[in-house]
């Protein structure tokens, strides 16, 4: 699992980045909201609004932001319709991408997806051409400082698949469905999760041997995440870690 846990924890930490930047609310509002449209407003009935509506309180999204993208949702507040779509595409290299968009005007967003991916070296692929190199995984962090005899112990019955050390955080994998339980058992433990989400990891990885190769994949990342419409970017590329050093200098 190194491919995708190395990309994993770069997104977990650029998402922290992000927070703080103030860079994500509008983004995970939007999730939120569209979670409530698809599986109503109940976090106890709607695991997926549940998930997303931890994921913004772990952002710092105020109370009272992410309840009104609740009601937005559910329709008892005025809001836009939002449309999720997941691009398909392949960055330079042949690196895979999943590109996850909630969109209020489809022809728009495919517009600026395709032409952010043409003017960086990427280019979209067929539906069906890259999803089948990815699977839809719960993945929890934790502080590295915590022992992993602890980490395991406390997760394990709760649903715990794969524990792997990235750097100064612990990558925690498990079921999407185990998700929630997995996390509680870590904080009724009394082991911190900085992050939990349900994302998408790859079952294949292409490695980016060279600085020049690893810039041209994360320049098209970046790229389209900073597109508002996107919310997710996964991809299948992995780095070295002296060339992810080298990077993060």
């Amino acid at each position: 699992m190194s491919g995708h846990s190395k990309w994993a924890t770069i997104k977990h930490k650029k998402g922290a980045a992000d927070a703080k930047r103030g860079k994500l609310f509008a983004k995970l509002i939007r999730q939120v909201e569209v979670a409530a449209r698809q599986g109503g407003g109940d976090p106890e009935s709607n695991p997926t609004l549940r998930t997303m509506f931890q994921k913004a309180r772990d952002a710092s999204v105020p109370l009272d932001t992410i309840e009104r993208a609740v009601k937005r949702g559910t329709g008892e507040l005025e809001g836009v319709t939002y449309e999720p779509i997941t691009y398909e595409g392949y960055a330079p290299g042949g690196v895979a991408l999943l590109i996850e968009v909630l969109t209020d005007n489809r022809n728009r967003t495919s517009g600026e997806i395709r032409s952010t991916m043409k003017k960086l070296g990427g280019s979209i692929a067929e539906p069906g051409a890259v999803a089948w190199q990815f699977e839809r995984k719960g993945i929890a962090f934790a502080p590295g400082a915590v022992s992993e005899d602890d980490v395991m112990a406390a997760a394990l019955d709760a649903g715990l698949e794969d524990l792997v050390a990235e750097g100064d955080v612990w990558r925690v994998t498990c079921a999407p469905a185990d998700l929630p339980a997995v996390r509680n058992a870590l904080t009724e433990a009394g082991i911190e999760v900085t992050s939990a989400d349900v994302t998408m990891v790859s079952t294949t990885t292409v490695e980016l041997g060279t600085l020049e190769e690893a810039r041209a994949v994360l320049r098209v990342v970046d790229a389209l995440e900073d597109n508002d419409d996107v919310g997710d970017v996964y991809a299948n590329f992995d780095i070295p870690d002296e060339l992810l050093a080298e990077l993060g200098s």
